[in-house]
């Protein structure tokens, strides 16, 4: 088993560093251990760590996301070395990160976000933000941007990571200002 994440309570959010020092030392009720065992059938479950096969790592580890998220605690995944805060939340409830790696978090806190698009390459070809039958944005390595709302698909690239982190950041807290910053192709 080499996949493990570690569930546990943080008042404020944390940096993924502060979480990698702290996972081990992770501590939960024992009711919500139990709780958490019963929410990840395939996974080991001992006190605040979840460890899974490699053939279970996607599985696990968005559940375990989820029931950090449904329960207000932090999960820290130690493979992919993200950490899952409770906040900041950008402006949609409903929002979905999805990664060509496998994550999928409902409702991501905005810092997740912003590390999820540094682990952007051949292994992470994607990673996209996606409000069902509304609107999403996706990034690519070499910052092909992706947007669709209205049924119209925008895309774009740029060089510059920092502006890829901004249009991101932005579409998560619903500011739209990001379309007039670049000139997009537009397709249906």
């Amino acid at each position: 088993m080499t996949f493990e994440v570690a569930l546990w309570y943080e008042p404020e959010p944390i940096s993924k560093e502060e979480a990698r020092d702290r996972y081990r030392k992770a501590e939960l009720s024992p009711e919500i251990s139990a709780a958490l065992a019963a929410a990840l059938p395939g996974a080991t479950v001992d006190g605040a760590l979840v460890s899974a096969p490699d053939e279970a790592v996607d599985e696990v580890g968005n559940a375990a996301f989820a029931f950090a998220r449904e329960h207000g605690l932090v999960c820290y995944d130690a493979r992919r070395h993200l950490i899952h805060n409770r906040e900041p939340l950008g402006a949609y409830r409903e929002v979905q990160l999805h990664t060509g790696d496998g994550v999928v978090v409902h409702d991501p806190d905005l810092n997740l976000v912003n590390d999820v698009l540094e682990t952007l390459s051949a292994e992470n070809p994607f990673m996209a933000l996606v409000v069902y039958g509304a609107h999403f944005i996706q990034v690519s390595p070499g910052y092909e941007v992706d947007f669709k709302e209205d049924g119209v698909i925008r895309s774009t690239v740029t060089p510059d990571k920092e502006q890829v982190r901004r249009m991101v950041l932005l579409y998560l807290v619903g500011d739209r200002s990001f379309l007039d910053a670049h000139e997009w192709t537009v397709r249906g």
